[in-house]
Parts: structure tokens; sequence; C-alpha cells
């Protein structure tokens, strides 16, 4: 079995592994089947490079990826957050194979390249980011797809929240994804949560973990919106849920605000 097959099948069980249990989690109304993200992460310098990282994004990146079928593609810049200046590049596939290989795939096409030139052939002593990070995802049964903000459209005010909940054991982690599907969707959409995405981590650095993305008009939407979501009776049900306190199932918790680029897709 040649490399790409062994590591997409082998994602494809992890993932089957973590949402295949019937007990674990509410049963999905949706027939749709779970999509895949990438959540990339360019750590970069202040500085003429950080626009050639912009340009390469919005002028040879999305289009291309696009073009794969990969759409819609979200870019972000970190606002609130650890390492700025950072651009995060959230990627949607419904194909594993496809997302997995996509820079393979992108190697050869021309029209990527051509677009790539003075990103790729930036020199060493100029490089057009610090590093690059990472993280592959699996959408969660019961969101399986991604919802773009319903003001992306028309480039309405926007901002996004990251988060993502680590727990000590796979036991714990599994139960927090089946608490988001025994009655939170439900709490955020009441609280009036524009509800992006939400993902089980296959592969990156801490884990057991998950992460979703919320959106809010701006921050004192946000405050409003998190208030409401705290005080609400099913909320306050769900969480002193004998099954979902008796030990702690998040450990630790990263919160970042992020703003969306002006080529964002989200």
């Amino acid at each position: 079995m040649d490399r790409r097959k062994f590591l997409t099948s082998s994602l494809a069980v992890s993932a089957l592994g973590i949402s295949g249990n019937p007990h674990s989690m509410a049963e999905s109304s949706s027939t749709q089947a779970p999509e895949y993200y990438e959540l990339r992460r360019y750590h970069l310098q202040s500085g003429p490079q950080t626009t050639l990282t912009e340009n390469y994004l919005a002028n040879a990146l999305i289009p291309a990826l696009n073009r794969l079928g990969m759409s819609p593609v979200g870019a972000f810049n970190l606002k609130l957050g650890p390492q700025t200046p950072t651009i995060y590049l959230l990627i949607p596939s419904a194909n594993l194979e496809a997302l997995v290989t996509a820079e393979i795939t992108l190697a050869q096409d021309q029209t990527f390249r051509k677009a790539a030139e003075a990103f790729w052939s930036a020199p060493a002593s100029q490089p057009p980011f610090v590093r690059t990070e990472s993280s592959l995802f699996r959408a969660f049964e019961g969101k399986p797809k991604l919802t773009v903000p319903p003001v992306t459209a028309q480039h309405g005010k926007r901002v996004f929240q990251l988060r993502t909940y680590e727990s000590p054991t796979n036991q714990a982690h599994v139960r927090k994804v089946e608490m988001f599907h025994h009655g939170e969707f439900e709490i955020f959409q009441k609280a009036g949560f524009w509800q992006v995405f939400y993902g089980d981590c296959l592969v990156g650095p801490r884990m057991p973990k998950l992460t979703y993305m919320l959106s809010f008009p701006d921050l004192s939407e946000m405050d409003a919106k998190w208030n409401a979501f705290s005080s609400d009776p099913d909320w306050k049900k769900l969480s002193n849920s004998p099954r979902y306190n008796f030990e702690p199932i998040v450990s630790n918790i990263s919160n970042l605000i992020l703003t969306p680029t002006s080529f964002s897709q989200i």
C-alpha cells in the first residue's frame, strides 16, 4: 500500500473510532457525511513579508484550492491571542485524500505555480513566514458541514471565536463531544450564535481535543450571547448532569479571537 493510501485509510479508521460509537452521542438527524478540515497557521513577522503571504493566499492558494473543490476557504488574522501576527486558514473538504494530498496536487498545477512564484521563490534571508503548523479535523456527526455566517456574502462586519477543548483522557473527550450532541448545539442556536464548524482533531498537537468556531457581528455581541448561553436553564441542566460533571472532562481551553481577511470566503 502506498503512503497516501495508508495515511488516508488510517485517518478514516481513526475518525470512525471517534464518531462511530452509537452509545457516545445522540443519533444525528443529518444524512450528510461529515467533511474534513485542515486548520493551518502561518506564523509571520511584521513587515513586507506579511504582504507577500497575504497575496499568495488570496491570489494563488485559495483559488487553487477552490479549483480542487475545497470551498469556502476561511482566512483570518489573529486579533486576540498569543504569537501575533498569525494568519489562520480553514480548508474544508468532502474528500479526505484530496485534502491530505492537496500540496502534492498543487505542485503539479501550472496555474497555481505561476501565481505562487513570488511566495515560493522568496529567498531564505527573507522567508514569507516563520513557520506553518496544521491540524486535521473531522466534522461532528451532528454538524457535518461548515456554515458560513449570514453576513459574509455582503462582506458584513463579523468576528470569530476559535475555541479548543483539551480533555484529560479519551473517554472524557468522547463525553464532551457527546455533550454537544445532547443539547449544546441547540443552546448555542437559542442564544443566537453563528455556529461555523465543530471538529474532532485526528492529527495535531495536544490531543485528545476538539475545536469549534463561532461568529458574531462584534465583540459586544459575543459577550451578550455568552451571557445568554450561560444563564440558559437547559445549559445548567446539561452541565450539571452526573454524566458530565462527576469529574473534569475538559482540562484546558484555548480561546482565540480572529478577524476575517479581505479575501476570506467565510
